[in-house]
């Protein structure tokens, strides 16, 4: 009963403010919806979501609803008649396809099912198009400097709070921040319906921003952009600027969003609004993922480090100990080789760390390909005093060695998979697998875009990362292959001139990567085309595909590695030629880079595990670098990437 006459207070003294608004309780009745009852007020559906913000999940009857009463005669003026055509929703179809299928915006298809604001389409769901007339534009709010809006603080009004308004929400509908509107209020630390506020005196032309359970409030990071951010709330881009219209103007870092609540505590601001994050974690984590280390610095424990190297060196399939068999297996066994010239990098990395003080007792066995051999060799032998285990190469094989030695925390480190394994603690994953490397090469793209013109060639194959690429670039114009080919003709009506083209590939086929290269090639002629893609496959190293060029197109990809440089690399190189007669290839060098970062990781701390505690940040050798990030469900991936570009001279380069 309190609670209700604090409500009528409140009520009251808002009726009679210098804002004249009005309000009522209707009492839903049988059969009435939303959709009626605005329409009996003559108000908008959205007037009602406003201030009844769990009406969105449905309404019961005998429920009590807030009716804004000042608002229906505004409503009226700015609504015409609206009718209604029921759509079923086929597979494939996007808010932005029925838009141009009915010639509607997204807006007023999302304003008359009010569900879609924070949930996706679902394909057999029935919504209603509105058709036959429409509700006109809100005028677009007035852009104002920092300057403008303190001087107009100097001005202000009363505000009274009505139920479930917070801070934030009245800070934004008065064009102030949060914190100017504590300063004019100090004395006010928790909202109560019926409070008076002192606010500016200009009211800009958005809603008034109200939370529940169903939405959360989050500050814009540095470096966030709106398709990361779609991606951590799982919403379309379209849905997050519905409901933050400041969007429109663009993403800004510090920034405070509402965003649909997962249930997973994303958000990082406190229901009171003060800027205090909630998720520190997470900030540090962006932090030192710029961080590089030099853990040659911090090399406390000098204990004999024990390593166990599980490789597939398939020393069985050799019918004899002669060196002329040894000799053929490796010539013509491609695991063999692979396997040793890993090995071969790994031992040299020993060798540094004992010049650099770290003792290494390593223990090499050959797990034939096969999870059960690995089993056998864990069984068979004693790991209890092993520090790390580097391998196996294949997925089976590495999930069961992880598997086995999980109960001792013994990690396990998978040199070469790039596939997602099974959770286990003790698994770290070195390389990241492909869909990272797809991740970090969609948010370079959105990162750098700017006022580029964005061109996009996906054949069927490739359908998935056209979707998610036309959903960053929604006005980018999408070729398609015909008949396994590309026409130059349509790719010259789709770039421009004056701007730089970004055109990005996406195709596994020889005749496309071909035929696109071929025709960019010659537009490059009198335009600037820089080619990308994010999945630099083996299709570009067929000798039909010209290096040349993707050369000349400034070919730009995602790589667990990059080119090492010589001058810095002098030493490694010099002393690997020395051991071996030959230059080291990437499998060499990634034995030696692994290797020697596990080793200077359990010299800098107890154990691995509090190596990722103690020193935060990335490290980074010859052609690798590693910067692991623990699993929710279990283990660490290393989230190390590099964006590399072909230069002219065929060299590579970093870009970020």
């Amino acid at each position: 009963m309190r609670y209700l006459l604090v409500l009528f207070f409140a009520f009251q003294l808002f009726s009679t403010s210098a804002i004249g608004q009005e309000y009522k309780y209707h009492d839903v009745k049988p059969g009435e919806t939303v959709y009626s009852i605005a329409k009996s007020y003559n108000i908008s559906e959205e007037a009602i979501y406003k201030y009844n913000p769990d009406a969105r999940n449905g309404i019961e009857v005998s429920s009590k609803l807030v009716i804004p009463i000042g608002e229906a005669e505004a409503s009226a003026e700015r609504s015409e008649d609206v009718s209604f055509k029921t759509h079923k929703v086929a597979r494939k179809e996007t808010l932005y396809s029925l838009s141009k299928q009915y010639e509607v915006s997204i807006e007023d298809i999302k304003r008359y099912n009010p569900h879609l604001y924070s949930a996706e389409l679902r394909t057999g769901e029935e919504i209603r198009i509105p058709v036959g007339g429409r509700e006109k534009a809100p005028a677009a709010p007035e852009r104002r400097t920092d300057a403008d809006i303190k001087n107009q603080i100097t001005d202000t009004r009363e505000h009274v709070v009505i139920p479930k308004e917070t801070k934030y929400g009245i800070a934004r509908k008065y064009g102030l921040t949060v914190k100017e509107l504590e300063a004019l209020n100090p004395k006010v630390d928790i909202l109560q319906p019926g409070i008076m506020l002192r606010v500016g005196t200009k009211v800009l032309d958005q809603p008034v921003i109200l939370t529940d359970n169903n939405f959360e409030f989050y500050e814009v990071q540095p470096k966030e952009t709106l398709f990361s951010l779609s991606r951590r709330f799982e919403v379309e881009q379209d849905s997050l600027i519905a409901l933050n219209p400041a969007l429109e103007d663009g993403l800004k870092t510090g920034m405070v969003l509402k965003v649909p609540n997962k249930g997973q505590g994303f958000g990082n601001l406190s229901t009171s609004e003060t800027e205090e994050l909630n998720d520190p974690d997470r900030l540090e984590e962006e932090a030192m993922a710029s961080t590089r280390l030099d853990l040659r610095n911090t090399i406390s424990n000098r204990k004999t480090k024990e390593i166990a190297f599980m490789l597939p060196f398939n020393l069985h399939k050799i019918e004899s100990d002669s060196i002329e068999h040894y000799k053929s297996a490796i010539q013509n066994e491609r695991i063999l080789r692979l396997s040793l010239d890993f090995y071969g990098g790994a031992l040299l990395a020993i060798e540094e760390a004992k010049e650099l003080g770290i003792s290494t007792m390593a223990k090499a066995y050959d797990t034939r390909q096969n999870a059960g051999e690995v089993v056998n060799i864990i069984n068979t032998n004693n790991f209890d005093d092993v520090d790390a285990v580097i391998g196996p190469f294949l997925q089976s094989s590495t999930e069961a060695a992880a598997a086995r030695l999980e109960s001792r925390r013994i990690p396990v480190i998978s040199p070469l998979s790039n596939r997602s394994m099974r959770p286990f603690d003790n698994l770290f994953q070195s390389r990241p697998t492909d869909n990272m490397l797809q991740d970090a090469m969609l948010e370079y793209f959105e990162e750098n875009a700017g006022n580029r013109n964005i061109v996009i060639i996906a054949d069927g194959q490739a359908y998935q990362i056209k979707e998610r690429l036309r959903s960053i670039f929604p006005s980018a114009p999408v070729i398609t292959p015909s008949n396994g080919n590309i026409s130059a003709s349509k790719l010259n009506e789709s770039l421009v001139e004056g701007r730089e083209n970004w055109v990005i590939l996406e195709s596994s086929s020889v005749g496309v990567l071909s035929s696109a290269t071929s025709a960019l090639n010659r537009l490059a002629r009198d335009r600037e085309i820089t080619l990308l893609t994010t999945d630099k496959n083996s299709t570009y190293d067929n000798f039909n595909i010209s290096n040349d060029h993707l050369a000349r197109l400034k070919l730009h990809y995602p790589s667990v590695d990059r080119e090492y440089n010589r001058e810095v690399s002098e030493e490694f190189l010099e002393e690997y030629i020395e051991k071996y007669g030959v230059e080291p290839n990437q499998y060499a060098v990634r034995g030696y880079d692994l290797t020697l970062d596990i080793l200077l990781r359990l010299a800098s701390a107890k154990d691995l595990y509090d190596s990722f505690e103690d020193h935060r940040g990335y490290t980074e050798y010859n052609e690798n670098k590693f910067f692991y990030t623990e699993r929710a469900e279990g283990g660490y991936h290393n989230q190390a990437i590099y964006i590399m570009r072909l230069n002219e001279d065929l060299t590579l380069s970093t870009v970020e």
